[in-house]
């Protein structure tokens, strides 16, 4: 018996079953969203290859396709895409991103732009949600994200960074990205389920890291419902089955719980939020499983991966260059030191840190919404149906945004910020990344228990490799560690 089928009831699979092949058909990215056919007609240039061609390299070869449509094409770009030839127009300059952030959300619409993430996802999760109901659902998670809560889970992230340090050892190589991976899932396991038992928790994460790990072809078969009978795609269905059940299990346990007023969790905030406690309206409802499950995915994977990637490369880049390794270990002990005014500092000079790895290394290529209505944007006129977004990988990659673009400079970010819409790691508007804050503060504490702990040297260069929608270092971001 596999730890995920422990004190399993009779019959829970082949419900849990029912419901993941029920989202995957109702999520199909295939389906359409009702907007018909979209006209090439006085959209920008871009490359008359098959739209499938085309879909290949945006998914497969995003680093290298979006510079060369940007020096081929200037500024603004068109790319069709499967299924049916649909037009995602990307814009690069700081004033089109400010322009689609401050879209009308009734016209501008993520939730439909992000619907190849649909079938892992769910219908309810805030990333596929628009207009009023993602209103609701951002109401609803707030609470978990204020400043009070980030200063609480705090805490929990050092315990669980220092922890893993406590595993390395001195000399020791290693593949940054699978050691930040492992603390980043652990740290949102427990922030967002409040899981700590370790049956539990051993259940949970080959199938959180199954869900990531998984190329963009998957991704792109979701769209044809024939292909989740075979190879890869059944796996992925297999494996969803398993993780669903576990998340359900965990949320029917929670609810009755005897402490679940006194936990400090998300899974726990948000059960009692939808009833008016813990800051929330009774007005918009208690949430229910299938809610809780997709609203906990999004957290789960939105929260884990992206931190660990730009953890990884920052470190691989500290570990490149002396200079600024040592400016980061003397924020480190500041950091962790006892003069609040220095401690703060430190960590605002991790953050930053974080904040130049992020930008360096995007993990996430563009930002999209698609036209529910016509749009002028960027000097075009856009028809509806279409999809449009600023590239994140032009945006921090532009000499006329960020000087000397190609070098590793966390000095960027030290007492100012870069120009408005330069820096768009996590989007912008009212759909700018709930997450934000938790990131930014899970980043700078961890590098602050590496730092205090050990001296980091890169092994050999590395480059990005595209994994599921995500950018990860190819090789893993190799360093040597040597205890302080």
């Amino acid at each position: 018996m596999t730890a995920s089928q422990h004190a399993r009831p009779a019959g829970a699979g082949a419900d849990t079953a029912v419901l993941t092949a029920q989202r995957f058909a109702r999520m199909n990215p295939g389906r359409g969203d009702g907007l018909g056919r979209v006209s090439s007609e006085g959209l920008p240039p871009g490359p008359r290859w098959p739209a499938a061609i085309q879909t290949i390299a945006l998914l497969r070869y995003r680093h290298r396709f979006h510079a060369w449509l940007q020096r081929t094409h200037g500024d603004a770009f068109t790319i069709r895409l499967l299924p049916g030839g649909r037009p995602l127009v990307m814009l690069t300059r700081p004033e089109d991103a400010r322009e689609i952030f401050a879209g009308d959300p009734e016209v501008f619409h993520a939730g439909k732009a992000n619907g190849i993430l649909g079938p892992i996802m769910g219908e309810h999760s805030l990333l596929l949600q628009d207009s009023a109901q993602h209103k609701r659902a951002r109401r609803l998670l707030m609470p978990a994200f204020n400043g009070q809560a980030l200063r609480g889970y705090a805490d929990l992230v050092a315990r669980v960074a220092a922890e893993e340090v406590a595993t390395w050892r001195d000399g020791e190589e290693l593949r940054s990205l699978d050691r930040m991976n492992r603390l980043t899932l652990e740290v949102i396991l427990r922030v967002v389920f409040g899981v700590t038992d370790e049956q539990r928790l051993a259940a949970l994460r080959p199938r959180v890291n199954a869900t990531v790990d998984i190329s963009p072809m998957v991704l792109l078969g979701w769209g044809i419902p024939t292909l989740q009978r075979f190879g890869p795609w059944k796996a992925t269905i297999e494996n969803q089955v398993e993780l669903d059940w576990l998340i359900y299990a965990e949320i029917r346990e929670r609810r009755e719980a005897p402490d679940l007023a006194t936990r400090s969790d998300v899974l726990s905030r948000l059960i009692l939020v939808g009833d008016g406690e813990d800051g929330g309206d009774a007005g918009d409802g208690r949430l229910d499983d299938t809610e809780l499950r997709d609203q906990l995915v999004t957290l789960l994977l939105a929260g884990h991966e992206t931190t660990a990637t730009s953890l990884a490369w920052a470190l691989h880049e500290l570990g490149r260059h002396p200079d600024l390794l040592a400016e980061a270990i003397a924020a480190a002990d500041a950091a962790a030191g006892e003069d609040d005014d220095a401690a703060v500092d430190g960590l605002a000079h991790l953050e930053a840190v974080l904040k130049e790895s992020m930008r360096l290394h995007p993990v996430i290529p563009m930002v999209v919404r698609t036209l529910l209505k016509p749009a002028r944007l960027g000097g075009w006129d856009l028809p509806a149906g279409a999809t449009v977004g600023p590239s994140i990988l032009i945006a921090h990659s532009k000499e006329s945004n960020h000087a000397d673009p190609e070098r590793f400079d966390p000095a960027r970010f030290l007492g100012r910020n870069p120009p408005t819409n330069t820096w768009i790691p996590f989007g912008g508007g009212v759909r700018r990344c709930i997450g934000a804050g938790f990131a930014q503060m899970e980043g700078a504490v961890v590098l602050r228990e590496v730092l205090t702990r050990f001296d980091v040297e890169a092994l050999g260069e590395d480059e990005p490799r595209v994994r599921n929608i995500t950018s990860v270092p190819r090789r893993g971001a190799r360093i040597r560690v040597r205890a302080r």
